[in-house]
């Protein structure tokens, strides 16, 4: 003879919950925070000045699992500069129908140009929509920030950039009594 206990308790179960309240959130009217770490929505940082951090060595598509990130570097000229280095990401696309939110491509930056934010809404009407382009990614402009393309800092170089040495006023942070260092470097 069958056992028939098995099936019964599964109907307790459910008859356990049927009355009880259920657990609704109100989305989007209220938002949840996220945790800390949450890996969300990609953003591409500025120095503090307003240049791109941004190099254009595309080692976040080479390391996207995914193949989600399209990069196309171009060269800084004299009259147009948009990051400290010799190049920039001329274009920056990130498809996010195929991105699995690894952060691969975070660790892969040189420059820590790339981040990840805590933005979750990801969603679209169209795919083409979903395609982010530089400009969508790009960090907003801070108040003390100029807009790209400007030449860097009077007296910096790249190295005063990566190192973290540039104000937001756009001067370098270092005394002159470094100078004979960075003229070593």
């Amino acid at each position: 003879m069958p056992d028939l206990s098995k099936p019964v308790a599964g109907f307790g179960v459910t008859f356990s919950t049927m009355f009880r309240k259920p657990v609704t959130e109100q989305y989007p009217e209220q938002k949840e925070p996220t945790a800390p770490r949450y890996h969300g929505r990609h953003q591409l940082n500025r120095y503090a000045d307003g240049l791109e951090k941004c190099i254009g060595c595309e080692l976040c598509a080479w390391a996207c699992p995914a193949d989600a990130i399209f990069v196309e570097g171009a060269d800084n000229t004299a009259e147009e500069r948009f990051s400290p280095g010799e190049r920039y990401g001329r274009v920056y696309q990130i498809n996010y129908l195929r991105c699995i939110g690894c952060g691969l491509c975070i660790e892969a930056c040189p420059t820590r140009a790339l981040t990840m934010t805590n933005d979750y809404e990801l969603a679209d009407t169209s795919r083409a929509g979903m395609i982010y382009e530089k400009d969508q990614l790009l960090a907003p402009m801070e108040p003390t920030m100029t807009p790209p393309p400007h030449a860097m800092a009077p007296g910096s170089r790249p190295e005063n950039y990566y190192r973290g040495d540039i104000g937001p006023d756009g001067m370098t942070d270092r005394d002159t009594t470094n100078s004979d260092e960075d003229a070593a470097l």
